[in-house]
């Protein structure tokens, strides 16, 4: 199964971002944090490590199912997981402290990605944190973008699509900025091809 690869092959590649999101962030333990689209739930198992009161969503089961199973083999009680759709997101309005998205937004439709902005914004409480991470636009040129562009050719043609759209539309700059969501800090991995975005509720 593909989400099987993505665990195994994905996860550990993104190792040293998951933990540099949490400083990044700024997030502490006992803040309550969502990670949205959290795929296997690597990003909110990282934040649960650190004492943070962790949730993720995904509307693949089974990406959840394998978060599942992982949550128990690490014995985390402090993170759970559910399926939902990001669109809609079922938690009361300033309900966390934080919510973030990564790799996600590039894979939506142009107006699903403002659903999801406006859903993160309604959850997290007032001068809470937003943290965006997806790749950066225009992106380099070196090889390593070049490798983006080749495994985003092969998810598919529906995801492809997006990921062009995602590029032309000006990345997560421009889709914030259209969202009234306004950059405190950002930062950018040495490659130069994932930018990471925090601002304030």
């Amino acid at each position: 199964m593909w989400f099987l690869n993505y665990s195994n092959i994905i996860d550990p590649l993104l190792k040293n971002l998951r933990i540099r999101t949490i400083k990044f962030a700024g997030i502490k333990a006992g803040d309550r944090v969502l990670d949205v689209c959290c795929g296997t739930g690597d990003q909110a198992f990282y934040y649960a490590r650190e004492g943070i009161i962790s949730y993720g969503i995904d509307l693949d089961p089974g990406m959840i199912k394998i978060a599942e199973r992982n949550k128990k083999k690490l014995g985390l009680n402090n993170v759970s997981f559910q399926i939902a759709n990001a669109q809609s997101l079922p938690f009361e309005d300033n309900f966390f402290d934080c919510a973030s998205i990564s790799f996600a937004l590039h894979e939506k439709e142009r107006g699903v990605r403002d659903k999801i902005v406006s859903e993160m914004k309604r959850v997290v409480k007032k001068e809470g944190n937003l943290i965006f991470i997806d790749f950066k636009v225009p992106q380099p040129k070196n090889i390593y973008s070049y490798f983006v562009r080749a495994i985003e050719h092969f998810a598919g043609r529906n995801h492809y699509e997006y990921f062009k759209n995602y590029l032309e539309q000006g990345g997560l700059s421009e889709i914030l900025k259209k969202n009234q969501v306004y950059a405190e800090k950002k930062n950018y991995t040495k490659n130069g091809i994932i930018e990471m975005i925090k601002a304030k509720n």
